[in-house]
């Protein structure tokens, strides 16, 4: 009888019902704000990181993406221990305040030619602002929703709120592309991006006003009358070793693959089909709106299926698929999305012949070097900034010490200037310019595009690859809301839960589109950057099979 009077208040009223959709159209408003600079990276890099060269400004736009990531960890300490503290509700205004006005603040910001370097500097402390708002605002929203829900249905209901990152970046898809079909590809560049970012204005005042309809959660409205809330959040979640244990295992044994397993399939691939295939940024983008379209409602699937046979099996069996399928379908997408550059690579491959010790890292994160001193270098520097895959293969003979590169397209070999000769700055730019346009010729002639062909992309397979990569994500991320929750008790629910999600996905989850892409700048190898969230996965995968409990039958009310 204790057990169901306990159990009571959280059968779902229609009135919690209507609650918690609010706080789920409040969060897809935070995750539209926190998205739109990642479906712009490519314009951002021209707009802020014009100053050095473009393998480099985008890898630079990347990291900038990933600045709002690196200090979610932060925000989820700061908010959360203040959510633990003074209730979930105030700390839901605090975080969407910041994320709104940060978000607008980007739309009215000088670009690289007005205001030079203190234009990228600005941009990247907005983005660390969205990123200590978003740290405080997942953990409180998961937490709020789940002590609505009844038992046995936890999963169902916190599904909602993982679909909202999903609708966030769906919604911030559909303004993009809107805005793009209107202004036209040029005026976009120009101008037109900042539309979106100054749009979402009008969406802080609508989400503003929904929150504020928000009553506080009947679990800490409990605490907080009986006077049993945490004093101190922060030294119960992490300075006893009995939670700290299972911080750990959350975060090595579920989110750090749901991360890198949601980056991968909802944005590498969308930069992958950018900077990588050539596909256009109005068709990447519109392929990956119908994705999330079909893909969307298996968030819930699988959240109501955890109620059913647990979180544990279907989070790791979803990263182990991953871990199993990521290269073959990026395969796949590159044969669908652009069939000439995969009929080329297949053709006529494209290999530097070099010594090692002769080649640059091609990334230049202070923007100096121009690639442009040495052979190799100048070969390399020219193939990335073409997007041509390449593979780098020693001198046959180990010990030949001339400074020789050579280019091999198919059975065409092409020698690079030499080193000696690059040495001669009078002589410099007429020798890499006339090198480049025999390699340019060459490329042509051996099939490698300059861009994918709009008439030759087969739209429904790539639809269905990604459609594919989407159910992935819905895999790990369905559930896990459900799970973080039921691992620690009310009293440090919102800081417990809040710092391994935000350590996992800001740091493993949000540096991997820029680790990614640094791999294969520095390889040449386009696939190369996916044994990042495979090996993130597949650990997770042995992490979590050994020691993540499984917590679907787990009581939270305490």
């Amino acid at each position: 009888m204790a057990e169901e009077a306990l159990a009571a208040p959280h059968v779902a009223t229609g009135k919690e019902k209507m609650v918690i959709a609010a706080s789920s159209l409040g969060t897809v408003f935070e995750w539209y704000d926190f998205y739109l600079y990642g479906l712009l990276a490519t314009t951002i890099s021209a707009q802020f990181f014009a100053g050095v060269n473009e393998t480099t400004a985008f890898i630079f736009a990347l990291a900038a993406f990933a600045a709002g990531f690196a200090v979610r960890p932060f925000g989820a300490l700061v908010f959360g221990r203040i959510g633990d503290l003074v209730g979930r509700k105030n700390t839901f205004l605090v975080t969407m305040g910041i994320m709104g006005g940060s978000t607008f603040a980007v739309g009215l910001l000088p670009n690289f030619a007005t205001a030079g370097v203190f234009a990228p500097i600005l941009l990247v402390t907005l983005r660390v602002l969205q990123g200590l708002a978003l740290g405080g605002q997942y953990g409180g929203a998961a937490t709020y929703v789940a002590e609505h829900a009844p038992n046995g249905k936890r999963g169902l209901y916190t599904s909602w709120i993982q679909t909202t990152a999903t609708l966030g970046l769906f919604a911030s898809l559909l303004v993009v592309i809107g805005t793009r079909s209107t202004v036209g590809e040029a005026a976009f560049s120009a101008w037109g991006w900042r539309i979106p970012f100054l749009a979402s204005v009008l969406l802080l005042g609508v989400s503003l006003w929904v929150r504020l309809q928000l009553n506080e959660s009947p679990i800490y409205a409990r605490m907080k009358a009986s006077g049993t809330t945490s004093k101190a959040p922060l030294t119960e979640s992490f300075l006893r070793w009995g939670n700290l244990r299972i911080v750990l295992i959350a975060l090595f044994g579920a989110v750090v693959g749901q991360a890198v397993v949601w980056y991968t399939g909802q944005f590498y691939a969308l930069f992958f089909l950018e900077k990588t295939l050539k596909v256009d940024g109005m068709t990447a983008n519109v392929l990956i709106a119908i994705a999330l379209a079909l893909g969307t409602p298996f968030f819930v699937f699988f959240g109501w299926l955890s109620d059913k046979i647990g979180r544990k099996p279907i989070i790791l069996a979803g990263c182990l698929l991953a871990s199993l399928t990521y290269f073959p379908l990026f395969h796949a997408l590159t044969q669908a999305a652009n069939p000439a550059l995969a009929e080329a690579q297949a053709k006529a491959p494209v290999t530097v012949v070099t010594h090692d010790a002769r080649c640059s890292f091609q990334f230049d994160p202070v923007g100096k070097n121009k690639f442009d001193s040495t052979a190799c270098d100048v070969a390399k520097a020219y193939l990335a900034k073409a997007g041509v895959p390449y593979r780098q293969e020693a001198l046959a003979d180990a010990n030949d010490l001339s400074d020789e590169v050579s280019v091999r397209i198919g059975g065409e070999n092409l020698v690079a200037p030499s080193t000696a000769m690059l040495a001669d700055t009078t002589q410099r730019k007429a020798q890499i310019t006339s090198f480049q346009a025999t390699l340019h010729t060459a490329l042509v002639q051996a099939g490698y595009p300059a861009a994918a062909d709009p008439d030759r992309i087969n739209k429904p397979m790539v639809v269905a690859i990604l459609f594919a990569l989407v159910v992935l994500v819905t895999m790990v991320y369905g559930p896990i809301a459900g799970m973080l929750v039921e691992l620690f008790p009310s009293r440090i629910r919102y800081t417990s839960m809040s710092l391994p999600y935000h350590l996992g996905n800001g740091w493993f989850g949000g540096f991997l589109p820029a680790t990614a892409f640094a791999m294969v700048a520095a390889t040449g190898d386009i696939y190369y950057g996916l044994w990042y969230p495979v090996v993130a996965a597949a650990i997770t995968l042995v992490i979590g099979l050994l020691l993540l409990p499984e917590t679907f039958r787990n009581k939270i009310e305490d």
